[in-house]
């Protein structure tokens, strides 16, 4: 009995990792790739003008990173299940994929085989993720973090101000500040200070 064929968008940074995804998948017969994107809002530009089953991103894009895309994608009805597919190491990653209502994570340390059949058991209505310890989760207070929120951490105890992590990060002083409000919040703490000492006692 033949199956169901399933569509297909990708979205990652990398050019040389789109290529491959897009040779890989195209070399699978069951696989319709309908568009690929560069970045989160592209890939979003794909949902709105696209029916498709299964989404695989990058956890680290410019302009909407992963995180982001899961958030919008929770607010919609009938969106695609998603397989977020990254080098990312921190281990919290794959805990806040699942929280965001993500359907599976791949690493790419992994084979290639594996991402194919993770999106094949995904497109089926399967989870597949890693084993996660789901009782860190409270315990680990960097898991609810966005990407530009861990940066803007790491820039932190780097001791830079935010006039300084405003010039290296191409934003305003204003955005600094809305970012370092969240993490504040996030993180349960008052100021820098106590963010910088919050994360050298953790880690990522």
């Amino acid at each position: 009995m033949n199956k169901s064929p399933i569509d297909l968008v990708i979205a990652d940074k990398s050019p040389l990792v789109l290529a491959g995804l897009n040779q890989m998948f195209g070399d699978v017969d069951r696989f319709n790739i309908l568009a690929s994107a560069a970045d989160g809002e592209r890939f979003m530009e794909a949902v709105d003008r696209l029916s498709f089953d299964v989404g695989i991103i990058g956890w680290v894009m410019p302009y909407m990173n992963g995180s982001e895309v899961l958030d919008l994608l929770g607010q919609r009805e009938g969106a695609p299940r998603i397989i977020v597919y990254t080098g990312e190491p921190s281990p919290s990653v794959p805990r806040q994929v699942m929280m965001k209502g993500g359907a599976g994570f791949c690493s790419k340390r992994e084979s290639p085989d594996i991402l194919v059949a993770a999106a094949e058991a995904v497109a089926e209505g399967r989870m597949v993720f890693p084993f996660i310890d789901m009782s860190k989760q409270v315990a680990d207070p960097f898991a609810g973090l966005t990407i530009r929120e861990q940066e803007l951490l790491v820039a932190l105890t780097d001791g830079r101000t935010n006039a300084v992590i405003a010039s290296d990060f191409e934003i305003s002083v204003n955005t600094v500040k809305f970012h370092l409000k969240n993490l504040y919040e996030k993180l349960d703490v008052k100021n820098r200070s106590q963010a910088v000492v919050l994360y050298l006692k953790g880690s990522f």
